[in-house]
Formats: C-alpha cells, sequence, structure tokens
C-alpha cells in the first residue's frame, strides 16, 4: 500500500493523502464531535454509582457503621414519608431555594445588564460585585446573622447573594461578547435603546445566562445546606442537624441523596430549557 501511495504521489507531484484524508475521499464522515446523545445518558454515571455503593455494601467494603447500605437508606426515607416528616421539610427547602433563587438571578441579570450597557453602570457596578465574588458568601453569614437575626430573611438573602455572582458574571461577559457587526446593523436599521436590547443584546447574552443559571442552581443547594443548620426549625437540612445530634447515619445520608437529586435533575431542567431557547443555534451537543 506504501509503496502505490509513494507511486500515485509521485505520479501526481503532491504528497501522499493522511488517513483521514484519504477517508473523506472515500466519502466516509471522521467523527470529530462527541457523537449522538446517548438514550437516558444522564442516567449513566449516577446509576454506577449506585452500582457501586450496593457492591460495597454487599462485600463488607463499605462499613454500614460508616455509610449505611442503600436498602437501609431506603427503609428510612420511606420511615420518614410515612411519619410525614420528609415531605414537610423537602417542601421547606424547596420553597426557600425557589425564592432565592429567582431573586439571585433577577438581580444578577439586572446588574448585568447595567453594567454590559453603561460604562457608568459598569464603573459603579464591576467593582462590588469582583469584591463580593472574592468574599465567600458562607463567611459573611455571622455578619448577617447580626444584622438580619435568624428568620427566614437572612437565609434568603445568603442564597440570594450567592446565586447573583455567577449569573452577573457569564451574562456580563456574554453580553460584552456580542459581535460589534450586529450593534453596527442594528444602528443602521435604526433600533431603538430598547430595540437593541430586546432584538440583540438579550438574545446575544443568552448562551452566558444559561451556564450562570446551571451555576446558580447548584450553589443554591450549596447555600441551601449551610443556613438550613443554622438554628433552623424545618428544611432538609435541619432533618440532618437532628440526625447528627442523635447519631442518625441514615438520615443524614437520606438528606445528602435528596440535595444530590435536587441538584442533578435541577441541571437538568435548566439544560432542557436552554435546548428549548437556543434552537436556532448548532453547536456540538447537536
Amino acid at each position: 500500500m506504501a509503496t502505490i501511495e509513494i507511486s500515485a504521489g509521485a505520479r501526481t507531484g503532491s504528497a501522499p493523502l493522511t488517513a483521514p484524508a484519504r477517508a473523506a475521499r472515500a466519502g466516509r464522515r471522521v467523527r470529530l464531535g462527541p457523537g449522538r446523545p446517548i438514550p437516558f445518558g444522564f442516567a449513566l454515571g449516577p446509576v454506577l454509582l449506585l452500582v457501586a455503593w450496593v457492591i460495597g455494601s454487599l462485600s463488607g467494603v463499605l462499613d454500614a457503621e460508616t455509610l449505611p447500605a442503600p436498602w437501609d437508606v431506603a427503609r428510612t426515607a420511606g420511615d420518614l414519608i410515612a411519619e410525614g416528616t420528609l415531605q414537610s421539610n423537602l417542601l421547606t427547602s424547596l420553597q426557600r431555594a425557589a425564592i432565592g433563587l429567582v431573586l439571585g438571578v433577577s438581580l444578577g441579570v439586572v446588574l448585568a445588564l447595567v453594567s454590559g450597557l453603561s460604562r457608568v453602570g459598569e464603573a459603579l457596578v464591576d467593582g462590588p460585585v469582583q469584591i463580593k465574588r472574592s468574599i465567600p458568601t458562607l463567611a459573611l453569614i455571622p455578619l448577617f446573622i447580626v444584622w438580619f437575626g435568624i428568620g427566614e430573611e437572612m437565609k434568603l438573602i445568603v442564597i440570594t447573594a450567592s446565586v447573583l455572582v455567577p449569573v452577573y458574571i457569564n451574562t456580563h461577559a456574554s453580553l460584552r461578547g456580542v459581535d460589534a457587526r450586529y450593534v453596527e446593523l442594528a444602528r443602521t436599521v435604526g433600533l431603538s435603546r430598547w430595540g437593541f436590547i430586546r432584538r440583540v443584546a438579550l438574545p446575544g447574552s443568552l448562551p452566558g445566562f444559561f451556564t450562570g443559571l446551571r451555576l446558580a442552581v447548584t450553589i443554591s443547594w450549596l447555600a441551601l445546606v449551610v443556613v438550613e443548620q443554622v438554628n433552623a426549625t424545618s428544611g432538609i437540612g435541619y432533618l440532618m442537624t437532628q440526625a447528627r445530634t442523635y447519631g442518625q447515619i441514615d438520615v443524614i445520608v437520606v438528606g445528602l441523596v435528596i440535595y444530590g437529586l435536587l441538584g442533578l435533575f435541577g441541571d437538568l431542567a435548566v439544560r432542557a430549557l436552554e435546548r428549548r431557547s437556543l434552537a436556532w443555534r448548532q453547536t456540538l451537543s447537536d
């Protein structure tokens, strides 16, 4: 084969073809992207983790006193549901996370628009947000407790402050990355300021917004875990704190599994919304 290639190259005066080039010439397409989506591929990793957990429990590698077996955790979850404890605390946690997420995302988008569309807005907004970004929200909890007490107000403020930063950073970066040719085109066709925001700025910032939203959903659950362990009287975090007091490891694992499932399905929901909103865009994920 090498002799044939050298002969062909010598006859045509060109270099021998590489393997991808030969495949392309033969009409075959070389796969460069991740390939077709795997049905229910999002569940593959979690299922493998569950299988490893089951094998570890059955083989005795995982001590039941350290990490209860999956069936023990499932039995405990069933008992909590029968008592009505799990669903009431879960509802409280969902309400806190949802309110904090909506407030944080709304505030992050507004600040990103103010900073991204105005030099004065950037001078006023970007600096404080970057300062907040460098200070972990959890480090502010003692100060928030002094200012706002230990009630619902403090918990919602912590979640909101945690969520707005990733939304602001990613939306602002995507907004500033809008192609200048679109701005020039908008000026040429005579779009008003509001028309430019609605038809150019907002659609152009959507990719960054959804990246920030995915981070925000996860961060809202992380913040919720912490605030519900600060003198709370309800919520999944409160349930786990009570379980820690009485050494109920199975209840703690139930809480961790719930947080994990909420984070997983929250991310899937945002991804689905992103695909629907950005259907016009052709990417590697298509």
